[in-house]
């Protein structure tokens, strides 16, 4: 049989490649350079699974390619196992089905080699769909062995580094990253049919607004200054409701320059939405309606268990809480807000939180939610009534000032998605943004200001952090299982 069917893990990698090796020179002796040829791919494994159907036999000739995952050798028959982008199938490979010379050459072939197998299709006596090939063609020689099959990558930094291989020996990723990508496809149905029109704006900012994080900073040669990987969407979508987009959204990276964690990576994927004549109460029916949307079509349930054991019911109506009901509530303190700063202080540190000295007394209440109250949120709760300091970007409340018209969408214990009504007077704007950046003028937007003194229709706005709604969906433990390539710490 082909070394690889004997099991690669049985030798040295080293040892390994250098066999390898000898085989794509013999090949090339022979006239067959594998990385020359390509072959057809006029069906999936899926697609073969589906024209066999019921039956036990299809005459119908397909024409798979894929990668070799599984070789079992019975002298002159061989069973293979071909892996694609739609999952894997069986192939039958027979001496006197193509040829004594193919059939010579195809036992040299070793588990990751990728071939093109044409042939009819039967059921075996086991029931599994197989491909009865009548040729063989090797496009593409693999010189190191696959991951054991059985055990696959067991080191959580090899998987990430090399996620190519973990898609090739870890169902559960590939079937994930599959997952993720018929997310953000039925996201953009879901808004295509609200009538939303998708639209790019830049990566590299002059100013970096819209959010309260630490930028990356690069360098563009051609001004001979700094820019700024972008922290946010907002700014130049609302420039885009100015221009009369009533109804605009864009998924994109952002970038902040902060920590690495189970839940945060420094770019990650955002998408941004703002709807002219809404207003937050808009954006709480949008995301229940995107998310359940999801769970409908993509996932196929409304209740999704999580790594930890505990299930999120996605279904019915969704909890609606005020920030300083639920700070109240886990803190035992009917009286928290009317507490001295000091006291508040005090009571932090019996419950292990640890703020900075100066901390205002807004940032207190802050670091609370934060620590104590939003990591009790499993199931998907609207957060309401947030303190003005917190969001320069959202219209005050009309009835109690002191507060904004924001949800913070929680599920999970994290915040998934805060949604405004956006604030679109260009005056009550600047003064906000003037308390906010303080000494700091030169980070005041004046572009963004100067385009809302055209006047900006009312608007509902929203961020969806798209890698934590995979997490919650996939039920993954870890943002970097729903990243393909996440940032990881240099090995060296």
């Amino acid at each position: 049989m082909g070394n690889g069917a004997q099991g690669d893990g049985e030798v040295p990698t080293s040892d390994v490649y250098a066999v390898r090796l000898k085989k794509l020179q013999k090949l090339r002796d022979a006239g067959i350079d594998p990385y020359a040829q390509s072959c057809e791919q006029r069906h999936s494994s899926a697609e073969v699974i589906k024209i066999l159907g019921d039956g036990d036999e299809s005459d119908e000739v397909v024409a798979i390619a894929g990668r070799i995952t599984a070789f079992r050798l019975m002298g002159k028959a061989a069973f293979i196992a071909v892996l694609d982008r739609s999952g894997t199938v069986q192939c039958y490979l027979k001496r006197d089905s193509i040829g004594d010379s193919a059939y010579a050459t195809f036992v040299d072939y070793d588990i990751g080699d990728i071939v093109g197998v044409s042939g009819t299709i039967f059921r075996t006596s086991t029931g599994e769909p197989t491909v009865r090939a009548n040729s063989i063609t090797l496009v593409s020689k693999a010189l190191r062995p696959l991951p054991d099959k059985f055990h696959g990558l067991n080191d959580s930094e090899q998987i990430y580094r090399e996620r190519h291989l973990d898609l090739i020996a870890n169902g559960e990723s590939r079937k994930r990253a599959l997952m993720r990508c018929a997310i953000l496809r039925e996201i953009r149905t879901f808004l295509w049919r609200r009538d939303f029109t998708e639209v790019e704006t830049p990566f590299l900012q002059q100013i970096a607004g819209g959010a309260a994080a630490r930028p990356f900073t690069t360098h563009m040669n051609a001004l001979n200054r700094d820019f700024f990987l972008r922290i946010s969407l907002e700014l130049y979508l609302k420039r885009m409701l100015v221009a009369g987009f009533d109804r605009v959204f864009e998924m994109g990276r952002v970038f902040r320059n902060e920590g690495l964690s189970r839940r945060h990576n420094p770019e990650f994927t955002m998408i941004e939405l703002y709807q002219a004549y809404g207003d937050y109460g808009t954006m709480m029916e949008l995301v229940r309606s995107l998310v359940q949307h999801l769970c409908r079509n993509v996932i196929g349930t409304m209740d999704i268990a999580q790594a930890d054991g505990e299930v999120i019911h996605f279904g019915g109506q969704w909890r609606e809480a005020s920030y300083r009901d639920l700070i109240r509530e886990r803190t035992a303190a009917e009286n928290w807000f009317e507490l001295p700063r000091d006291e508040k202080l005090i009571r932090c540190k019996n419950f292990g939180i640890e703020l900075k000295d100066g901390v205002e007394n807004f940032a207190i209440d802050g670091a609370v939610f934060e620590k104590l109250v939003e990591p009790t949120l499993l199931q998907p709760t609207f957060v309401t009534q947030l303190p003005r300091e917190l969001c320069p970007l959202a219209k005050l409340n009309g009835d109690d000032g002191r507060f904004i018209d924001v949800f913070e969408l929680c599920i999970g214990g994290q915040e998934v998605a805060p949604a405004y009504s956006e604030e679109n007077d260009p005056i009550a704007q600047r003064e906000r943004f003037e308390t906010q950046v303080g000494d700091d003028i030169q980070n005041l937007d004046n572009e963004f200001l100067k385009a809302l003194e055209y006047a900006m229709p009312p608007a509902g706005g929203m961020g969806i952090g798209v890698d934590r709604l995979v997490m919650l969906l996939t039920g993954a433990a870890n943002i970097r299982d729903t990243i393909l390539y996440p940032t990881l710490r240099p090995i060296f």
